[in-house]
């Protein structure tokens, strides 16, 4: 296949509001791939390389060669240039990565070269999210949806989804399963403005539901395979080694093999947790484990069980799921729970878990599976104040005080329908702290993509938890409401863009 093809396919995914449209042009593309072009054609089709890292950065592709006049270039064949730049090493790799650059870019047309830096640098904004390529894949391969969705869930990634689903049959498929030391997206839960509003969302009929408290903490996926521990956060990243005291902790359950699911946080001598930076600064700091227990110590509470033994879980219901993990860990490695089909019962749980210093609480369908990265009505979160995790487009520089830092952040929900992905919502300088601002100006000048005046634009990567008093119509940004009282509550590092809020969810909660 050539590059082109798919240079345009994902032009005409980029100029369409229209799902359906979206899903139609990239199936047609990923029918046309042969078997061996599958996997490099969908992971550029979901905007990355098949290399984890190729050294190639933005000032590396700032000055580029005289473009082809004709597309000559194949898909595989740039994956194996590229995959020559990233093994690049030792002395002189600086020299030879720029040669190899060079050449390939001299075999690219313009417009080639556009979507190849792009693509190189994270910057491709095509509008086609993993849900729309994962219908595509589905659509191509006319295998159920369900089935295409779940097998990516459960860790295969997409590349080797689409080529299950395209060259093999339905029993492929189902061979991606909950596997013991592989993580898994985590499930995730949608918001409601009550407590009220959330048991009716996840339980409409008026059924039993579990509220859970919501801690603020970590999210922390542990597994455990032949007696050996691994924990992962919620964007699966591997912090074993930053937390003993999770790892005692599991390794003291009788399970083997155990999947679950739960938080980490620092909690003062009273049991009230300590702020948030403090959990957040102790699972990502790289020093010694057992000096930074001592001053930071952590302690691990789980309300799920994946896969206990060797029985996969995912898809029995909460209350089967929930009993098992109540009989195999004690009290102190459970977040504190009330089940109830009573609203007022829930939110006097609610003011409970606020006044011991909490975030929260999650109310929980009892029936619901464990559905792996999707957020649905089976988990809803509750806050005291209303909070939104926003991605940062641009940011201003600061004045007065602020002189010399990145101040105002522009704020962005995600927005499928467009082509950059993201809608501006408004902006805020508020909330920040000294530290926060100085933190911010180095992260966001890392992140700089061009300049208009005194403002900063930025790849949309860094997630902001923003708390809000509520909503207002607005013409002046392009969503068509503004945050009220906006302001920052921290820097979500552990939270990758993919995941912030929607503009769908944001305006629910006008309702």
């Amino acid at each position: 296949m050539l590059l082109v093809d798919l240079v345009s396919t994902s032009a005409a995914v980029a100029a369409t509001r229209s799902r359906r449209t979206k899903t139609e042009a990239l199936s047609a593309l990923l029918r046309r791939a042969k078997p061996d072009e599958v996997p490099v054609v969908t992971a550029y089709l979901a905007g990355s390389l098949t290399q984890r890292r190729t050294g190639v950065g933005h000032r590396s592709l700032r000055t580029l060669p005289d473009p082809a006049t004709a597309p000559t270039l194949e898909v595989l064949d740039v994956d194996r240039r590229l995959e020559e730049v990233s093994a690049v090493a030792g002395a002189g790799s600086q020299q030879r990565r720029t040669r190899l650059v060079e050449e390939l870019f001299a075999l690219a047309t313009a417009e080639e070269q556009r979507h190849l830096a792009a693509l190189m640098t994270g910057e491709l904004r095509q509008g086609a999210l993993e849900g729309v390529l994962l219908d595509a894949i589905a659509h191509a391969s006319g295998r159920p949806v369900d089935s295409v969705r779940r097998a990516a869930m459960l860790g295969g990634g997409l590349s080797r989804v689409a080529t299950a689903a395209l060259a093999g049959d339905e029993a492929d498929l189902a061979a991606f399963r909950l596997e013991p030391g592989r993580a898994v997206l985590p499930m995730l839960a949608s918001s409601a403005p009550d407590v009220r509003a959330a048991v009716t969302k996840a339980a409409p009929d008026g059924e039993l539901v579990a509220v859970d408290t919501k801690l603020d903490g970590i999210r922390i996926q542990v597994h455990k395979v032949d007696g050996t521990v691994t924990v992962f956060t919620r964007s699966l990243d591997d912090i074993t080694s930053r937390v003993p005291e999770v790892v005692e902790a599991v390794e003291s359950l009788e399970a083997d093999p155990l999947v679950l699911d739960g938080e980490a946080i620092a909690l003062d001598e009273g049991g009230r947790p300590r702020p948030f930076q403090e959990t957040g600064s102790r699972t990502a700091q790289r020093g010694d484990a057992e000096e930074l227990r001592r001053a930071v110590p952590l302690t691990p509470q789980f309300f799920d069980a994946l896969l206990i033994g060797e029985q996969d879980q995912l898809d029995e219901p909460g209350h089967v799921r929930t009993a098992r993990l109540d009989a195999l860990a004690p009290e102190h490695l459970r977040i504190p729970r009330r089940v109830t089909d009573d609203p007022e019962v829930a939110a006097a749980f609610f003011d409970e878990a606020v006044a011991a210093g909490h975030e929260g609480v999650v109310v929980k369908s009892l029936a619901a599976p464990y559905a792996a990265g999707r957020r649905g009505t089976g988990w809803v979160k509750v806050k005291p104040v209303h909070t939104l995790d926003l991605v940062v487009l641009a940011v201003e520089w600061g004045s007065g005080r602020r002189t010399g830092w990145l101040s105002n952040l522009h704020l962005g929900a995600r927005d499928p329908s467009t082509p950059s992905g993201f809608v501006m919502l408004g902006k805020t300088f508020k909330g920040m702290t000294d530290e926060m601002l100085a933190w911010q100006t180095e992260r966001f000048l890392g992140l700089e993509t061009h300049r208009e005046g005194h403002v900063v634009h930025v790849r949309p990567e860094q997630v902001v938890e923003i708390a809000i008093d509520g909503l207002q119509a607005s013409t002046r940004y392009p969503g068509g409401v503004a945050l009220r009282f906006a302001r920052v509550v921290r820097h979500r590092d552990d939270k990758p863009a993919s995941e912030a809020d929607t503009i769908d969810s944001v305006l629910a909660l006008r309702t």
